[in-house]
């Protein structure tokens, strides 16, 4: 529901009413342009809490809207977007040039900062990102796949996961090197929010040692 979204931000930041505003703005923009693509699969759902306060609840795990933000495969733009009306310094990578054009609109009347890029996730090459987002895009080794080429030194992937996130935890490690959290997702019982960090690819895959971190 829209009050429980609220609330949550409230909660959280100081969150004017032309923020809100933009929030509504959002909304009917999605309802709008449901009809012309396919955004959002089921418009029967609850959009405010299924879609709107499930990408919201990760800032909790990104205090500081100064962060530079690398959002992939963004689709109708969560989490990314969401992030952007609320003054983050996000990038948005959509593949689908329809929704790509509808992620503009969102831009346009919302007045955010957010940059678009048109492309495919494997042609970022920028390695400046403070945090990676994504938010049912892929299975956990092929979003690190990704992202690899965009993750340097101190950058920390969130991403939004199902009840099958143990198990794809444990296919990335066979590739993969990194520590973990898992957090619980308040809108889904069998969701998690996973926060990665120290990402490197086990020798043996790229034919380099994975480099230390300190």
């Amino acid at each position: 529901m829209r009050d429980d979204f609220e609330k949550f931000l409230k909660s959280h930041l100081n969150v004017s009413d032309e923020t809100f505003q933009k929030f509504s703005d959002y909304y009917d923009l999605l309802l709008k342009w449901q009809i012309k693509i396919n955004l959002i699969g089921n418009l029967y759902d609850d959009i405010w809490s299924r879609h709107f306060l499930d990408s919201v609840q990760i800032i909790k795990l990104i205090p500081d809207t100064n962060s530079k933000i690398l959002d992939i495969g963004s689709g109708a733009g969560f989490p990314g977007m969401v992030l952007s009306i609320l003054g983050y310094d996000v990038t948005l990578v959509e593949s689908d040039t329809k929704k790509t054009t509808f992620l503009s609109e969102v831009k346009r009347i919302t007045k955010t900062n957010a940059k678009i890029l048109n492309m495919r996730i494997e042609s970022i090459l920028k390695n400046n990102f403070d945090f990676i987002t994504s938010r049912a895009c892929a299975d956990l080794d092929t979003l690190l796949e990704y992202v690899h080429p965009s993750v340097s030194h101190g950058t920390e992937c969130i991403f939004h996961k199902g009840k099958n996130h143990l198990k794809e935890i444990s296919d990335a490690e066979k590739k993969w090197c990194f520590q973990f959290e898992i957090n619980p997702s308040i809108t889904d019982s069998d969701g998690v929010i996973l926060k990665l960090s120290n990402i490197t690819k086990r020798a043996g895959y790229d034919g380099k040692q994975p480099k230390t971190r300190h």
